[in-house]
């Protein structure tokens, strides 16, 4: 049984409560409409559901994380069905508006209705209202003495042992809107670019509950850690002098929603499973394009940019595209050779555009795996939550009878050998190039910290190897003990045996 789930849509021009501030989804733009134009009005009380591109993007299909879901396309055209296996073990719906879509000829120009999906979170809120259940809904308003201690925690946001657990919890699970909202208004955006508030406020909100919180790594707080880092990056004297405000806007939008919908297992999982992410975006950096489209969605949904000019909000999602795709790890060497280049031949111009725009995917890049660079307290966590979510994937793919994942099998790796092996290939290559660029004090404080965890790693690792080498040896030495100890009493029976018959035998 389908179930069609729609709430009211409020006029942006207006207050929106607290209850239509958390709103999900997406528009859909059909491709006889312009993508900067107003929605078909038969559209706006159907806002629900994922975003949805023209017929020349891919058959127009969806693209949220929503597992194995068939959509038709605008110009009727549904593809072949591929099998994806439910590693999300969520039964997820797709709603239909209309039971004939797509069936009518577009000579009798039909009321256009679009399939209407619902993504993860969406489909447990949905189905809470329509079990009766009442929606957990998170308290916003904290005491004074929380609010304090985030407002003094924000006033050293730039520095790099920023806590950003802590910051988590003095902020009830809103660390990645009140940190954005913060570095926004340090920098004069909001004002600079006349950014409605109340958009503004929608759009992260949007953002953050789009990030799982049920993945141990790639969640809202990951989204907020690589926030604060790119920040900090961004302060640095050889960027500070020469990002423009709109690179600074760039900067920070781009490190907020770089992981949005992210599902918690990575590229080769979608491929291997057939799922419908990997056909629509051709195997190609799949998890970052579907990151940076939702990230479109919601823009547009919210109507952010909406007071700009079409081409200036066309060209903003182009480059926050750019910034988001270079954080595909599989392209790792290929930015990092183009950055080696450039330092090697000493030709970066930052009075250029599109070198100044190179650094700030370099900086993003960096600062996405910038954990293994922080204090080892903090550093030691995020290993734990990465690795964590590495083993939930292998656990997945052992259950479904699929290849695990190199380094994802709990059974034969552990957190320092992972660790361990992410520095030598990918962490320290990286950062040794960006303190060639920026070799300044914060550089130097992040290859420290990541030299000593690095070593402190060697040293746990050394520790488990002798513990599990002794607690080897213990069984085979009390085994050892065991058939002694039976072969003296075995000795003792044979001699006890022999001198009873010769006592017998004399008597």
């Amino acid at each position: 049984m389908e179930v069609c789930y729609q709430l009211p849509v409020l006029p942006l021009d207006r207050p929106v409560p607290k209850h239509v501030l958390s709103r999900r989804g997406a528009i859909s733009f059909s491709s006889s409409s312009s993508l900067f134009g107003a929605p078909d009005p038969r559209q706006l009380s159907q806002r629900r559901g994922a975003i949805s591109y023209d017929s020349s993007d891919q058959t127009a299909l969806y693209i949220r994380m929503l597992g194995d879901v068939r959509v038709r396309s605008q110009v009727g055209f549904e593809p072949e069905r591929r099998i994806s296996h439910p590693y999300l073990c969520i039964d997820f719906r797709t709603l239909h508006t209309r039971p004939g879509y797509g069936t009518t000829s577009a000579s009798s120009a039909p009321e256009r209705r679009v399939h209407r999906l619902l993504s993860f979170q969406r489909y447990l809120h949905s189905s809470r209202l329509l079990r009766g259940v009442p929606q957990q809904i998170p308290l916003h308003l904290l005491d004074e003495d929380y609010t304090g201690q985030a407002r003094c925690m924000l006033e050293k946001v730039g520095n790099w042992n920023f806590d950003i657990f802590l910051f988590d919890k003095l902020t009830n699970g809103n660390s990645l809107i009140a940190l954005t909202v913060h570095l926004l208004n340090q920098y004069g955006l909001v004002e600079l670019f006349q950014l409605d508030m109340v958009k503004l406020w929608r759009f992260l909100v949007m953002v953050q509950e789009d990030y799982h919180s049920d993945n141990p790594y790639h969640n809202a707080v990951h989204a907020a850690d690589v926030t604060q880092a790119m920040y900090c990056y961004m302060r640095e004297p050889m960027l500070a002098k020469s990002l423009t405000s709109c690179d600074l806007l760039l900067g920070i939008l781009a490190a907020a929603t770089h992981d949005l919908d992210h599902p918690g297992v990575n590229q080769p999982f979608l491929i291997k499973t057939d799922h419908y992410l990997a056909t629509l975006y051709r195997n190609t950096s799949v998890l970052e394009n579907h990151h940076w489209k939702s990230a479109v969605g919601l823009f547009r949904e919210t109507g952010l940019f909406s007071h700009l000019p079409a081409e200036d909000s066309l060209n903003m999602e182009r480059e926050l595209g750019s910034l988001i795709l270079a954080t595909d790890i599989s392209r790792q060497n290929d930015y990092l050779s183009r950055f080696r280049r450039h330092l090697d031949q000493e030709n970066l111009c930052l009075s250029n555009a599109s070198h100044r725009h190179f650094i700030l995917q370099m900086a993003l890049k960096c600062a996405d795996i910038c954990n293994p660079c922080r204090p080892w307290e903090l550093s030691k966590q995020w290993s734990e939550k990465v690795t964590e979510e590495f083993f939930q994937q292998g656990d997945i793919e052992k259950k479904h009878r699929l290849e695990v994942s190199p380094l994802y099998d709990r059974a034969i790796n552990t957190v320092g050998n992972i660790q361990i092996g992410f520095m030598t290939y990918v962490a320290e290559p990286l950062f040794a190039e960006w303190t060639r660029f920026s070799d300044t004090r914060l550089s130097q404080t992040m290859l420290g910290h990541m030299g000593l965890n690095k070593a402190s790693w060697v040293g746990l690792q050394q520790e488990q190897t002798s513990a599990s080498k002794e607690a080897e040896a213990e069984p085979a030495g009390g085994a050892a003990a065991v058939g002694a100890a039976r072969r003296d009493s075995a000795a003792g029976e044979d001699t006890s045996s022999k001198e009873i018959p010769q006592g017998s035998k004399d008597s």
